[in-house]
């Protein structure tokens, strides 16, 4: 089975066996509800198949309770873990025109108008209004490129490149 990241499950809530995960998706609400199956993979044990039945936000976090899992002692053991669902679970039709999963962006190729390298897709920062697409350079640091359709002209999935337009004060 192919796995998609959806969050980092970072550490234990109370006694009552809720966990705090780090959302990594842009769809927490259709990861995160209860009824759905996530995959964790503890730093130190093997794969676990869970199923969330309570789900709520607090602060940056998602809080999870999972089913059959009562106490803090049911999920200690979890912490840290990295939360991801059946990738066949991913669709397109979540996605409006110019939207892409993080997955697909991350890894791909960045060059400018003129085909100039400028490094590659590393991470991506959800900073509200829009995202932020971290570029990692050669002997450079970390290019910034907000995710607005001024600066990112065009997503060619096909061929794993992005091409940008590097306004003034972005380099």
């Amino acid at each position: 089975m192919d796995y998609l990241e959806i969050g980092t499950l970072v550490n234990t809530q109370g006694v009552k066996g809720e966990v705090r995960v780090l959302p990594q998706t842009d769809f927490p609400e259709v990861r995160f509800q209860p009824g759905e199956t996530v995959y964790a993979f503890p730093k130190n044990g093997p794969m676990v198949e869970l199923e969330i039945d309570q789900a709520r936000k607090h602060k940056n976090f998602i809080l999870l309770h999972f089913k059959d899992h009562p106490s803090i002692n049911d999920v200690e053991y979890l912490k840290p873990s990295t939360l991801k669902i059946d990738a066949a679970k991913q669709t397109e039709a979540l996605l409006q025109p110019g939207e892409y999963y993080y997955s697909q962006i991350l890894g791909l190729r960045v060059v400018d108008e003129t085909g100039r390298e400028l490094g590659t897709i590393k991470d991506i920062m959800d900073l509200g209004p829009n995202d932020v697409w971290v570029v990692k350079r050669n002997n450079q640091p970390d290019l910034l490129l907000p995710k607005i359709d001024e600066v990112i002209k065009q997503v060619d999935l096909e061929h794993q490149v992005v091409t940008v337009e590097l306004l003034e004060g972005l380099e």
